[in-house]
């Protein structure tokens, strides 16, 4: 799939800004669709066929956290990207918890958008399945083709997102890597880039929550201060 071919979903009841999004996507090369309320943005989302989909936060009828939520239950490797006029903490941390991969914030730059929808999309693709499992340790094996870790009766979800995080992450697990090292690998940013996003941040404490006995004192994925975060295996 290539971003020319790819088509978007624009999920937002501002008529300006959802022209404008419109027209600037159908003009670099995407196939486009819109819906103008969270009920309408819901039907269409979940049809399964769009690449991604940039979704609003406050909408009439649905707001935006509902939306990824119900898309999330049906499919977990959707790429979405989340606009919102709120920008605190609390806000954030809820569109990811959710499953968004990534908020925008606005207003927004026109041309960091269309870099960041470009970077979801290559790495939209299907996770690398040369290996059918992610070992940290006995007790911790996730199941990559079901995005799924098994602990007795319990069972955690993750996103396509978190996987691909620990995947790296134990791909180099012999260091820590930077924030700025996974944005560029994992979420596919330019290095030029001049982000400010807490999206890493977050996704590691999600990640943790799923993976440590005790997430306020992890011992699986640590921060190593000034330097990143570290995967530590059994085999360390």
């Amino acid at each position: 799939m290539t971003t020319k071919k790819a088509k978007l979903l624009i999920v937002e009841d501002e008529v300006a800004i959802r022209t404008g999004l419109i027209d600037l996507f159908v003009y670099h090369g995407y196939e486009v669709d819109a819906a103008g309320d969270g009920n309408e943005g819901l039907r269409k989302a979940l049809s399964g066929q769009y690449h991604l989909i940039l979704l609003d936060v406050m909408l009439p009828g649905m707001n935006g956290y509902d939306i990824c939520e119900n898309i999330r239950q049906q499919d977990k490797e959707q790429p979405i990207i989340m606009l919102t006029a709120k920008n605190s903490d609390e806000e954030i941390v809820q569109g990811l918890t959710l499953g968004a991969d990534d908020y925008i914030a606005k207003p927004f730059s026109v041309a960091q958008l269309k870099l960041r929808v470009e970077a979801v999309l290559r790495r939209s693709r299907q996770l690398d399945n040369d290996s059918n499992q992610l070992e940290i340790d006995k007790e911790t094996v996730i199941d990559i083709q079901n995005l799924a870790l098994t602990k007795g009766d319990n069972t955690q979800v993750f996103t396509r997102r978190e996987v691909e995080v620990l995947q790296y992450l134990y791909q180099h697990k012999e260091r820590p890597v930077p924030r700025e090292e996974l944005l560029n690998k994992v979420w596919g940013y330019d290095k030029q880039l001049d982000l400010e996003t807490r999206t890493v941040d977050i996704h590691i404490a999600k990640i943790r929550r799923k993976i440590e006995d005790n997430p306020k004192d992890p011992q699986r994925l640590i921060t190593v201060r000034g330097a990143g975060y570290r995967l530590c295996c059994h085999d360390d």
